[in-house]
């Protein structure tokens, strides 16, 4: 496993886990602002935090098809977050600070990790 691989699979963890974690805190603290803020609604995102579970593990794995999987995993979350979670729920959960600052981190984290996989398949490093 490169040092690309690592950084980004630590990537990947740190941002599912801020994911889960504000999942958890709309489901609980602003449970009922909206049809997403429900239990119901985050059993059904568990799904999300499975697959990512399954390709950050593979990447710590060192396995071959790892980082083409995060790289996917990556790009088509990115592609989902900016063009159905902003325009269509995000709107609907009425946004505060607080969502606004999640979201941002969320979706550029994912920005790191897509920019570090694809180095990695490509084959380029970076060099201090």
């Amino acid at each position: 496993m490169t040092v690309l691989v690592t950084h980004a699979a630590w990537v990947l963890l740190i941002t599912f886990a801020l994911s889960f974690s504000y999942e958890l805190y709309r489901v609980t603290i602003r449970a009922g602002t909206s049809r997403h803020d429900s239990r119901r609604s985050f059993i059904q995102g568990l799904v999300l935090y499975v697959v990512a579970a399954i390709v950050i593990a593979a990447l710590f794995a060192g396995l071959s098809w790892a980082p083409w999987a995060g790289l996917v995993l990556s790009v088509v979350v990115i592609l989902v977050s900016i063009f159905y979670y902003n325009p269509k729920i995000m709107l609907e959960r009425r946004p505060g600070v607080i969502d606004w600052l999640e979201d941002l981190v969320f979706t550029g984290l994912l920005f790191v990790s897509a920019t570090l996989l694809l180095y990695e398949i490509v084959g380029k490093t970076l060099q201090p």
